[in-house]
């Protein structure tokens, strides 16, 4: 397998709660209702995978160092993955809502917070 398709099968081994969307036809043209309390499988691994492209280029510059230091302290690298990508989320959100490139210096500085620097 190619190294992104490794990254692939490992993000969708650690969730076993999305194995029936991923085998199923229909699971990309599913809609996932926030309101409906489901999360939409494909975007929430999407952002696992985003997370670790992210890593390699240090993408922002420092990204890669923070992570180390965030799963260092805490080990479970699902549950870094997960904070951080709450983060990117709403990074991108907010560049969204605003019409703008994502804010580089403001999502460094809330995974500095995450890492414990301020």
């Amino acid at each position: 397998m190619e190294p992104l398709e490794i990254q692939i099968a490992d993000v969708i081994a650690m969730h076993p709660e999305y194995h029936s969307a991923v085998e199923s036809k229909q699971g990309t043209g599913e809609y996932f209702p926030v309101e409906d309390g489901r999360s939409n499988p494909f975007l929430h691994m999407g952002l696992h995978l985003a997370i670790r492209g992210q890593l390699a280029p240090d993408r922002p510059a420092g990204f890669a160092g923070l992570y180390r230091n965030i799963a260092a302290r805490r080990r479970d690298i699902h549950e870094v993955e997960h904070q951080l990508m709450d983060t990117l989320a709403e990074s991108l959100w907010t560049a969204q809502r605003q019409g703008l490139p994502p804010d580089e210096k403001a999502y460094l500085d809330q995974i500095r917070r995450l890492a414990g620097n301020r």
